[in-house]
């Protein structure tokens, strides 16, 4: 091996055991190597230049490992910025908050943390304090004056908390005054999270403060989402705060069909009382409206099978599999797992978790999604067409679902398809530039493919 070579060797493998010292707390290990790496730039400028294919540096792994200590040494004796980004936009502040490193998150704050600054997908270390129900580290953060309701992919911190059944969380930004109605892009609202959460203390907490109990999303009202779960205090929670039991979802059914269609009997008797008739169902009762909507589920099931035909978006709801409130948590959890891994690029263990989550839920169009989105990241064109098809068919009107669709097929070289999955999404969102964009270029693109194709033929 020629002597250069074998230094930029050297020289990376102490780069790999010094950012290894900072994740493991060995402070004297770290201030030798840092001496070591120290190549006349200066000891505070050599070592904010080191960092892993993720641009992460020791002050991020320090942090998420909630090493203070050495938190402190960079910070008070190198001097380094307390708020750099890795290649997520995230800070070292939002590491340590995610992990629930409450005494290392304050310590940044006190070093001057911004903790305002949001990762790439908009997330704040409060969303974090918020999600995990750091209740100190929360109430800590808020008294530097944040943006309670600052959006992120996933929504505002009240959502996060009432997504992840922190009821002590949602009461603190409710005393801080957060918005209880906030909406992300697809109308998610903290209380339709707390509901899917399977949250009582939560969604009574959300209703206290004024939150609507009839606003929909994706056509479901939190309503239809309690029936689908069959929690009956739940539901009677929801009734006593004024939720409308005869609004449809897209599909045209009312909550007690819900209920009925997943065999909810108790839902299915709760609702029995309020809701007016359903004249297509001939036996207005509680067993004669549980016996037509089996009925229909299962005819729906056998012509499908005949006729190897398409399915209308009621019988695909008729015919998904029914999951428990105890599964539903149990994907939730996984599903958190894996958007805390492709936030850190981990794609395959993204992956995995997204996977664990669709096997316990496998309704849920997003988790589909989502691992589409992996497949995509990891260059595996063929199972992320899979499962943005998959993800189509669970929610034909979901314009992300075919922007999931087109990008597989783009990937595959087949732009005239992409285009047209990214033009059906366009039709149903004619605002969303995204869509747009990429309508436009996967056209382009076909031109030149095509054209390619002429000159060399």
């Amino acid at each position: 091996m020629a002597p250069d070579a074998s230094d930029a060797l050297a020289v990376r493998q102490k780069v790999q055991l010094f950012l290894n010292a900072a994740q493991t707390g060995n402070l004297d290990l770290l201030k030798k190597l840092a001496s070591q790496l120290d190549d006349g730039k200066g000891m505070a400028t050599t070592i904010a230049d080191v960092k892993d294919a993720n641009k992460r540096g020791a002050l991020h792994f320090a942090a998420r490992e909630g090493k203070t200590e050495v938190c402190r040494y960079l910070l008070e004796e190198l001097k380094l910025d307390v708020d750099t980004k890795d290649d997520d936009g995230e800070t070292p502040l939002i590491h340590a908050a995610r992990q629930g490193h409450t005494d290392t998150a304050k310590y940044l704050l006190e070093r001057g943390a911004n903790p305002d600054i949001p990762s790439d997908l908009g997330v704040t270390a409060l969303h974090h304090s918020a999600g995990i129900g750091d209740i100190e580290l929360l109430k800590f953060i808020l008294s530097k004056g944040v943006d309670i309701d600052s959006q992120s992919d996933a929504g505002t911190p009240l959502i996060w908390a009432a997504g992840h059944a922190q009821p002590d969380a949602v009461k603190v930004l409710l005393e801080h005054h957060a918005n209880p109605n906030a909406e992300t892009d697809d109308n998610i609202t903290p209380l339709l999270s707390s509901v899917a959460a399977g949250s009582v203390e939560c969604l009574k907490l959300l209703i206290q403060a004024g939150a609507s109990v009839n606003i929909s999303a994706g056509g479901a009202t939190p309503l239809h989402i309690a029936a689908d779960n069959g929690n009956p205090e739940i539901i009677n929670c929801l009734l006593d705060a004024g939720a409308d039991p005869n609004i449809m979802e897209e599909d045209g059914l009312k909550p007690i069909q819900v209920a009925a269609l997943r065999g909810n009997r108790a839902a299915v008797e709760i609702l029995f009382s309020k809701t007016t008739q359903v004249h297509s169902i001939p036996k207005w009762s509680v067993d004669g409206i549980i016996e037509y909507m089996q009925t229909e589920a299962g005819n729906a099931q056998e012509e499908v099978k005949a006729t190897g035909g398409e399915k209308d978006t009621a019988t695909k709801i008729r015919n998904l599999p029914e999951v428990s409130g105890e599964a539903k948590q149990k994907a939730a959890e996984a599903k958190s797992r894996g958007d805390d891994a492709f936030r850190r690029q981990d794609y395959q263990a993204a992956l995995d978790a997204y996977t664990q989550a669709i096997d316990f839920d496998p309704n849920d169009a997003t988790l589909l999604s989502n691992r589409s989105l992996c497949w995509i990241r990891l260059g595996q064109a063929e199972h992320a067409l899979v499962d943005a098809k998959a993800c189509r068919e669970l929610r034909p009107d979901w314009p992300k679902a075919c922007y999931r669709e087109g990008a597989a097929l783009s990937l595959l070289q087949r732009f005239d398809e992409a285009a047209n999955s990214f033009y059906e999404g366009v039709q149903l969102d004619p605002e969303n530039k995204e869509l747009v964009n990429a309508f436009r270029e996967a056209v382009e693109a076909g031109r030149k493919f095509h054209g390619t194709d002429k000159k060399s033929s």
